[in-house]
């Protein structure tokens, strides 16, 4: 394919600061189609990126086969629905994180990217930040020449703070109000714990992924341990990722900043990196390299995209990988996993509470 005529579904807060913008600075593809129930705030967008089809339905997308491409992002459980519409019209689909609420969703989902010449790929914007494809690299050649010897521990720390650093957030509004949403959690969990536990799954589903695709973990994954205070946000939880003991550390604070690290430590050394505040533009994450043993040293190397954007290198992952028919670094097959996980997580609060 040469230019992928994409559709677009959804005009919030990160369709308007995020996504559209970096669809349309792509020299991979042409926003063909844009889809809003809000009528009044999908022209605008639709005015404002010069966008020839607009509709308030989904469904009309779907049903037009002049489009190469979907990519959506909508409310946690709406979103998982229109991406199960557009992948049964039989074509790629970009969705954001979660993938879905509960392992239910997510295996009707990964259903529908069984139509022909349908498939999925998640928001794992962290999977194409450069300073973390670095580290995933750094982790598979110790690995490999044994110099720091076995990897024994992975701690993953997540406290929040300020994610937007001053990007220019003024919104284009809708005089309608959004559309609700009813969340059903998974069947076997009180209807009262249903928003504790979408709070933590939106949060933190990005660090379960993220530590898997450091040690390349795949679906070897299980919690262990759960340790979580009443909000079912803040505490601790245990686990072991293909071998390795792992260790993922919750909650928030106020900082000025992004308190997002994780560090991966072997016996003669480590390897620690530190997430940009995410919405900070072209500044991948940081890496810390300290080699131990016979001899000391600390090193900080650079990616070679010194200044490159995660969100940005996900979607040209994204576009590419449509082109060529590469697999996607973020599939829906893998997604379901971390679904699975913070699903044991919350069980295991259940059973402690």
């Amino acid at each position: 394919m040469s230019v992928l005529r994409v559709g677009y579904v959804g005009c919030g807060f990160m369709a308007q600061n995020v996504h559209l913008p970096n669809l349309s600075q792509s020299r991979r593809c042409a926003l063909h189609g844009l889809s809003e129930v809000r009528a009044d705030l999908g022209r605008k967008i639709q005015r404002k990126y010069g966008i020839p089809h607009f509709h308030t339905d989904h469904g009309d997308l779907a049903r037009d086969d002049s489009y190469d491409a979907f990519a959506v992002s909508a409310g946690f459980v709406t979103q998982g629905r229109i991406a199960r519409d557009l992948l049964r019209s039989g074509r790629p689909v970009f969705m954001e994180k979660p993938m879905a609420i509960t392992v239910r969703q997510a295996e009707e989902i990964l259903e529908a990217a069984q139509t022909p010449g349908a498939r999925l790929m998640v928001g794992y914007m962290k999977r194409y930040d450069a300073g973390y494809q670095l580290v995933r690299a750094k982790v598979q050649e110790f690995q490999a020449s044994g110099r720091l010897g076995e990897m024994f521990f992975a701690r993953s720390h997540g406290f929040c703070g300020d994610w937007i650093a001053g990007m220019d957030t003024t919104l284009e509004t809708s005089r309608l109000p959004m559309p609700e949403e009813h969340m059903e959690g998974p069947d076997w969990m009180p209807p009262a714990l249903v928003p504790k536990y979408v709070s933590y799954l939106q949060q933190y589903v990005h660090n379960f992924n993220l530590l898997r695709y450091f040690l390349n973990a795949g679906d070897r994954a299980r919690v262990t341990t759960v340790d979580l205070d009443d909000d079912g946000f803040t505490g601790l939880v245990s686990m072991e990722m293909a071998g390795v003991r792992a260790a993922l550390e919750t909650g928030r604070l106020s900082h000025h900043r992004w308190d997002d690290h994780t560090q991966l430590y072997f016996r003669q050394g480590w390897i620690h990196t530190w997430a940009p505040p995410l919405l900070n533009e072209n500044l991948p994450a940081e890496v810390e390299i300290y080699y131990g043993g016979d001899s000391h040293a600390y090193e900080r190397p650079l990616p070679a995209a010194r200044w490159s954007w995660a969100y940005r290198r996900e979607m040209e992952g994204f576009l590419s990988a449509v082109q060529s028919g590469a697999a996607f670094l973020s599939p829906g097959e893998d997604a379901l996993t971390d679904i699975r996980l913070i699903e044991d997580v919350y069980r295991q609060h259940l059973d402690r509470a």
